[in-house]
């Protein structure tokens, strides 16, 4: 059997178990649990299928980095906990009963397992293209990718600071100076994480188009829905942020949503954080 029709079937699995269990249990965040996951199992199939070729296992052991980093983010902040994404609830309420559970089906599960999988889908060009040696351009795509990784892991850990540091002192009783961090990364973007997430992705399509010789790929077909997901969500989630935090208008006129780029001037309106 064909790693591609492997990686299918498992796909179409997953989708059933996500489906009944967020239908069974009104909980629409178990794509979000196995979203750090099923990609490494998939990338692990290509990479057995094809031992011979250095490039697949290499790459397995890069989405296998990236999917535990991921995976450890996740369950730090409860994610495997019962912890469901906070934007969820907000969608539920703006639909009807049966709007949101075609939502669920339709979007959440479906298009979103599917994405997981298409994602991976370069490695298919990898293995259509087989090398004996790790080439030059290999190296440097890979040596990208942990620039990456390195890149979201600290993103990620300056956002867990801030916010330990800020429920420290609501615990106290007190009340934060910052609500949302402005300061590391996160002076240069909203979303640094969000850009590193996607330039990982994007290097792995890179990796299948050296491969093969060729930008016409249609495995870009996955790294393009994975952004349109990114753009969608970020809309989504600043739009819950505005809601919450009226100064956070400032903070979006001064800095790039996604892509690092410097501040445009100097805000008067949001105190930095401290201990960036």
């Amino acid at each position: 059997m064909s790693p591609v029709l492997i990686t299918v079937l498992l796909c179409a699995a997953v989708c059933a178990v996500t489906l009944v269990a967020s239908l069974v249990t009104g909980d629409s965040s178990w794509v979000d649990r196995l979203w750090s996951i099923v990609p490494v199992v998939y990338a692990w199939v290509f990479a057995l299928s094809y031992r011979s070729d250095a490039r697949l296992t290499v790459m397995a052991v890069l989405i296998t980095l990236w999917g535990a980093r991921l995976t450890f983010n996740f369950a730090r902040r409860g994610g495997y906990s019962g912890y469901e994404d906070y934007r969820w609830p907000v969608l539920r309420a703006r639909m009807t009963p049966v709007q949101y559970r075609l939502f669920t089906a339709g979007f959440i599960v479906l298009f979103q397992n599917v994405v997981l999988l298409l994602i991976v889908m370069p490695m298919s060009t990898v293995a259509a293209h087989p090398s004996g040696t790790l080439e030059p351009w290999f190296v440097v795509l890979a040596l990208a990718f942990v620039g990456a990784l390195v890149g979201e892991t600290v993103a990620d850990q300056q956002q867990w600071d801030f916010q330990r540091r800020k429920q420290a002192v609501i615990a106290a009783g007190g009340t934060p100076e910052q609500r949302f961090r402005t300061t590391g990364l996160f002076a240069v973007s909203r979303h640094p994480n969000y850009f590193f997430e996607l330039s990982q992705w994007w290097i792995v399509f890179l990796v299948g188009v050296a491969a093969a010789g060729s930008l016409w790929q249609w495995t870009g077909v996955g790294v393009v829905l994975l952004t349109a997901i990114f753009v969608g969500s970020t809309r989504f989630t600043e739009e819950i942020s505005l809601a919450r935090y009226p100064e956070y208008a400032e903070y979006q006129r001064r800095v790039s949503a996604v892509v690092p780029l410097p501040p445009r001037g100097r805000g008067t309106d949001v105190v930095p954080d401290t201990g960036a």
